[in-house]
């Protein structure tokens, strides 16, 4: 999400403010490559795989019969996009599916969402604050569903039970804390953004409640939104409980986490589950910003095969007997797997890839006797735009789009030059890719740095052959960071080299400019830089002073790169998509980019 109000007016004449600035970048290149590869046809096929638990004890007493339609990391993703060669996914399209899907279930269907809703998303939502976004579910709700801030001031126990009948639940991820805790309560609640309005005169905020168990107020001591909700249907009760990853102040720049705690996910669900518990609620539903992938291959999708792995596995492992199904996110992945937890409940794990184009179709039998679940399945649906439900999207939701399109053109479809390849963020063996060299370039001109270095989390998408756009230039770029020049000293540099695989839950390569490295993959975590030449090929100095750009949210010590943080006479510069898109309009046209050997790897 979200703004650059001088950008933005001088672009298209004030006829919005626009694009607040957004900081977190947790997606790295491993996770890029993760979702090419996860993302496609085959893994597709795979997730669309129904697998079904059934209670032994079961006697086949009377059943209520619902369905959780489970999304995640929707990102603002308004429009299609293509999976492999098919267009996919798309607000329009996911709301035809959810809508056909949830028609069909027997006693009901509640729309489930993991987290990063908003943020990282593309120009026709975060010009608009994400709000269009946050507009998709609300078109979604059912009549039983009512304004979040019509219970904000109730305490939490009671507004457990306020709308039992409303159709949407939903929780924070890491991107709703970009512009930290006050933007994303005024996305829930309500309150035009200073920038605004934007598609409405007064922004009314989700008409669905939204529930968080483990993110705190270092002030009050409580949780920032209600930790749980309840849904009633034909008079059994479920429990719903949200959660985002502990780790999210370290892939957040701090202003954006400023005043939180973020406790244990497992600690605080069980929390919640202890309280539900004691209110007769035997069905439990756990949807939280945390997951992993599973990766496609031959045969049946089998959690004895290749069980979810990671953080995740760790927190379900530690859940209580009474959670039946974990709604997951954050990965970009598909996962549909039953993961025991310590006592060896056997808990359904779900995630539906991201951006719009897929769901989970969760179908749960409740007993009315035990008020358990006795019975449950799932697929990952792909939402394709050319089958089924696809090939007539929702009339409203594409008005919404329409709209949000509409307010946002003059400025995204400004053509800034033309590009003779395709630019990608697909890394060489060594780290190294032609859009990352792109963007540290342009950093690195623009400042006139010695040395720029670019995070891969930062790039969200790839620059295609053609025509560039802003529109698209945005899309690659979507956070708004402030670029920051700083004294570094060579040993600095050669610590910031390292930092790329220490405290990193995978390498987070950074992309350079103005010098070249050489590591070795052989070499232990802290000793695998073996070389680091300026751009004339002189060693660089570990004793000399270098001047170093790079964006704000590494700038804080984002993604871990710890050091930064020590670098002195600092400038604040440019916005970082400012940057990218004079560069490319001072480039001679058609310009281009390659993967030259900046970067260079050993075994």
């Amino acid at each position: 999400m979200r703004s650059q109000s001088v950008l933005l007016a001088a672009a298209v004449a004030a006829t919005f403010a626009g694009v607040a600035q957004s900081h977190d970048q947790s997606h790295s290149n491993e996770q890029d490559s993760y979702q090419e590869r996860g993302e496609g046809i085959a893994a597709r096929s795979k997730a669309a795989e129904r697998l079904t638990w059934r209670d032994s004890r079961w006697k086949h007493d009377p059943v209520v019969k619902i369905k959780l339609l489970g999304i995640n990391d929707f990102h603002g993703q308004l429009s299609p996009r293509a999976v492999g060669t098919r267009p996919a996914g798309g607000a329009a399209v996911l709301a035809a599916y959810l809508k056909t899907a949830g028609a069909a279930a027997e006693d009901g269907a509640f729309i489930v969402h993991a987290g990063d809703h908003v943020g990282a998303s593309p120009p026709n939502s975060a010009l608009l604050q994400d709000e269009p976004a946050i507009g998709v579910l609300n078109e979604l709700a059912n009549k039983h569903c009512l304004p979040a801030r019509l219970f904000r001031k109730l305490p939490y126990d009671i507004q457990a039970y306020t709308q039992p009948r409303c159709n949407i639940v939903g929780t924070l991820g890491n991107h709703e804390f970009d512009e930290g805790i006050g933007e994303a309560l005024r996305l829930v609640y309500g309150g035009n953004h200073e920038d605004g309005p934007f598609i409405d005169k007064r922004w009314q905020g989700a008409q669905f409640p939204y529930i968080g168990a483990n993110v705190i107020d270092q002030t009050t001591g409580r949780s920032v939104l209600p930790p749980h909700t309840v849904k009633i249907v034909d008079g059994v009760r479920i429990g719903f409980i949200g959660a985002v990853l502990k780790e999210t102040p370290t892939i957040v720049t701090p202003t954006g986490v400023a005043g939180l705690q973020f406790i244990d996910e497992a600690s605080a669900i069980n929390a919640s589950v202890k309280v539900l518990k004691s209110q007769g609620v035997k069905t439990i539903i756990v949807t939280i910003h945390q997951g992993t992938g599973q990766s496609s291959y031959t045969g049946p999708t089998d959690p004895e095969v290749l069980p979810p792995t990671g953080p995740i596995a760790d927190i379900v492992k530690r859940l209580d007997s009474e959670v039946d199904v974990v709604v997951s996110g954050h990965a970009h992945g598909f996962t549909n797997a039953l993961v025991p937890n310590q006592q060896g409940k056997q808990i359904l794990v779900t995630q539906a890839f991201s951006a719009s184009t897929a769901y989970g179709d969760i179908d749960l039998s409740i007993s009315r006797k035990s008020a358990d679940v006795v019975e449950k399945s799932a697929a990952i649906v792909t939402t394709w735009g050319d089958e089924g439900p696809g090939l007539v999207p929702d009339v409203t939701v594409a008005e919404l789009v329409a709209q949000a399109d509409e307010r946002v053109g003059p400025l995204v479809n400004r053509i800034v030059g033309t590009v003779t390849t395709a630019l990608t963020r697909t890394e060489s063996s060594a780290g190294e890719s032609s859009l990352g060299n792109l963007i540290a370039d342009a950093q690195r001109v623009t400042t006139n740095a010695d040395f720029a270095f670019m995070n891969p989390g930062g790039i969200r998408a790839d620059l295609a052959a053609g025509e560039v756009s802003w529109g698209e230039l945005f899309t690659i770029q979507p956070f708004g960071n402030d670029l920051v020049s700083m004294d570094l000293s060579g040993a600095q540099i050669k610590t910031l080299l390292e930092q790329q695989w220490q405290g990193q839950a995978f390498p987070r390569i950074l992309k350079t400019s103005g010098l070249t490295y050489t590591w070795d993959n052989t070499r232990p975590v802290g000793d695998r830089v073996t070389q680091i030449l300026a751009a004339d090929s002189t060693p660089l100095d570990p004793a000399a002073t270098y001047r170093v750009t790079v964006n704000s949210f590494i700038a804080a010590g984002g993604d871990n790169f710890l050091v930064l943080p020590q670098g002195t006479n600092r400038v604040i510069g440019p916005v970082d998509l400012g940057a990218l898109v004079d560069y490319v309009e001072s480039l001679p046209q058609p310009f281009s980019a390659q993967v030259e050997g900046r970067i260079l790897r050993l075994n």
